[in-house]
């Protein structure tokens, strides 16, 4: 259950109105219209994540979900295993990815770099110098810089997701994976 009501977007100033009604509606965009000063801003980095890295989707969102679990963030994971699996994630990848110990046959080097660098940055602001040279022998520098950025990113979501106590959505996933598909198409 929400911990602070959600914001009547029909009583918001009309830019968080107008941004508000291009959002799919879910309940993370009704929190985030408190913040009438933060929502663009937010929503313009987790755009340019979504749609306009060069980071592989599919990892991206292995890195999301990884984040979503070990926080834990139950919402997060809700609205990101859909998307995953639109991305080319399999449902073992899912289940590895989130799993308290990701099997080390089911990944690649690639994948085993991006999740050991997630779980670094989860309890530390600084990864290790192995996990660096490891992301750095496997991605380009912007690549790792964005999988740094994306991980700092989704666990300021959780915080946010946990602490306001932004509720699970009922029903489906579909507008969230449609407007996922639309920002990597308009970044192709």
């Amino acid at each position: 259950m929400a911990r602070i009501p959600y914001r009547d977007v029909a009583t918001a100033p009309e830019q968080v109105r107008d941004l508000v009604s291009k959002l799919p509606p879910l309940n993370i965009f009704r929190m985030l219209a408190h913040v009438d000063t933060f929502i663009r801003g937010f929503g313009g980095l987790g755009g340019a994540i979504l749609g306009e890295a060069k980071l592989d989707a599919r990892l991206r969102e292995l890195v999301i979900l990884r984040v979503g679990t070990r926080s834990p963030a139950p919402y997060e994971v809700q609205q990101h295993v859909p998307i995953a699996r639109a991305v080319g994630a399999t449902d073992e990848e899912i289940a590895a990815a989130t799993a308290e110990q990701p099997a080390a046959s089911t990944f690649g080097r690639r994948e085993h770099a991006i999740l050991k660098l997630t779980d670094e940055l989860l309890v530390a602001p600084r990864a290790s110098d192995a996990t660096l040279a490891a992301m750095r022998a496997q991605f380009s520098d912007r690549e790792v810089c964005e999988a740094v950025l994306t991980i700092g990113y989704y666990m300021m979501v959780a915080r946010f997701l946990e602490t306001t106590g932004v509720d699970l959505e009922t029903g489906s996933s579909d507008a969230v994976t449609a407007m996922v598909s639309g920002l990597q198409r308009r970044s192709t």
